[in-house]
């Protein structure tokens, strides 16, 4: 035991340095239009529901202290540093050096430090359920505070993006005693117990804060509706005055994003937000037309699915084709920009660099997250709490990223943060455990198989693309 606790000073200072580093490099923060926005109701103090108003609020509180992105980049990096720092000392805890060395290099690298960097709803909610599982990895045999404080953080980030539940609802989970994960069905019992308040988080934090309607939800309705009637060449949308509106929606739609049904971009199309989202509104007809869509053109749907889920998780794509990493702030009213330093030139460099691996790529990641699944299928598991949260954090990044398959509108690599951090956790947790690999053959064949397939098949298409 001390020699697994001599160490932990040092993890710390690491840490530090690393936050430090950040903070260095990125202050005050990269503002995109998402966070202008957000940063606009922090303001005013009046919010809609586009974006998380949760992060909103919480925004305007933290402006008390000081105004502008700093206190959110403040937060954003030392939510991220403490569970990174918890889950290293957890695997120093199980003398898994090199284990805890992974966590420690992976949670640097300068993809996640330009996402840490950047103010956003991903980035907290990544910081926000490492911290989570940091707090279970390493629980407290004389206090419960560190448990409590565990779910609160889970029920917070419920409250941060609208696809958070699958992404909680293992950690929650985790944190139930041993007894409640014995069978199957005491199993069941839990998770169905443990969804209620995941689920409710997001409207009940909407509904507290009054937030506004924006109509967030007809971004996919809109979204697919396109691109069935791209797939299934036929007009899915509700009548408007658009002129040949096959035609028009050939020419918009893409398998990459939904901008250019949206407001802001520099073409916006004439079938749209702004056009349909009237007819769809009427007499809640939105959901209606979605579902009569998909039923009469299903394999147009799953075309289409499939096409943006590539892009997504940038599988058998060109890295070209899709968006990068928000390197600079979008200018904003207020002036707000990170001045250029060395540092943040050598970070965004190589982070720009990783973004064309198998770093930056989705995919392989969850292929990984798949094959930790194989190996260790459940949650409960001797050995204790960290065993639990090595298989948690590994089912919460497998079942977050297969929410954007029938979710995603956008495919930017800050989606899959939460699945990119939590899958090298919990590969640096478990990969290292020869009980991990004492399964059988068909199961490490299975596990190990769609990583090589998909790892390869990413290779290929980007050399013969």
């Amino acid at each position: 035991m001390r020699s697994a606790i001599r160490p932990v000073p040092r993890v710390a200072l690491l840490i530090t340095l690393a936050t430090l580093v950040e903070l260095a490099a990125f202050w005050p923060g990269i503002m995109t239009w998402d966070a202008i926005r957000q940063y606009g109701q922090a303001v005013s103090g009046r919010y809609d529901d586009w974006h998380p108003p949760a992060m909103n609020w919480l925004w305007h509180q933290l402006r008390h202290g000081a105004a502008g992105p700093a206190p959110m980049l403040v937060l954003q990096a030392m939510l991220y540093a403490s569970g990174t720092g918890l889950l290293a000392v957890a695997a120093l805890r199980r003398g898994q050096r090199w284990g805890s060395v992974a966590i420690l290099l992976l949670a640097a690298s300068p993809i996640a430090l330009v996402l840490l960097g950047t103010i956003l709803k991903d980035s907290l909610f990544a910081g926000t359920l490492l911290l989570a599982a940091g707090l279970i990895a390493v629980p407290s045999e004389h206090h419960r505070r560190p448990k409590f404080a565990a779910i609160i953080l889970l029920i917070a980030a419920a409250t941060l993006r609208f696809n958070a539940v699958p992404a909680c609802l293992p950690l929650l989970v985790a944190l139930t005693p041993p007894a409640w994960r014995r069978s199957p069905a005491r199993f069941t019992a839990t998770a169905v117990l443990a969804v209620v308040p995941l689920v409710l988080a997001l409207p009940l934090a909407n509904a507290a804060l009054r937030a506004q309607r924006s109509g967030v939800e007809l971004s996919l309705v809109i979204y697919d509706l396109g691109g069935i009637g791209r797939f299934a060449n036929a007009n899915v949308f509700p009548p408007t005055e658009v002129a040949n509106p096959m035609a028009v929606n050939r020419a918009c739609y893409s398998p990459v994003s939904w901008d250019r049904y949206a407001w802001w971009g520099e073409e916006p199309c004439a079938i749209g937000f702004e056009t349909v989202q009237a007819p769809l509104r009427a007499h809640h007809a939105a959901y209606r037309w979605w579902f009569a869509a998909i039923v009469a053109h299903p394999l147009a749907y799953l075309d289409h699915r499939l096409a943006h889920f590539d892009r997504n998780t940038r599988f058998l794509v060109r890295d070209g084709d899709l968006p990068g990493l928000s390197l600079a702030s979008d200018p904003n009213r207020w002036g707000y920009a990170v001045a250029p330093n060395a540092l943040n030139r050598g970070i965004t460099t190589v982070a720009t660099m990783a973004l064309a691996t198998p770093l930056g790529w989705p995919a392989c990641w969850i292929a990984l997250a798949f094959g930790l699944v194989v190996l260790r299928p459940t949650i409960s598991q001797p050995g204790g709490q960290q065993g639990d949260v090595a298989s948690a954090l590994a089912w919460s990044a497998l079942l977050y990223a297969l929410s954007y398959l029938p979710l995603s509108v956008a495919s930017e690599v800050r989606y899959h943060f939460w699945t990119i951090t939590a899958t090298g956790a919990a590969a640096a947790l478990m990969l290292g455990q020869r009980e991990v690999w004492a399964v059988p053959r068909w199961r490490r064949v299975l596990a190990v198989g769609p990583v090589a397939a998909i790892l390869l098949g990413s290779i290929a298409a980007r050399v013969m693309g």
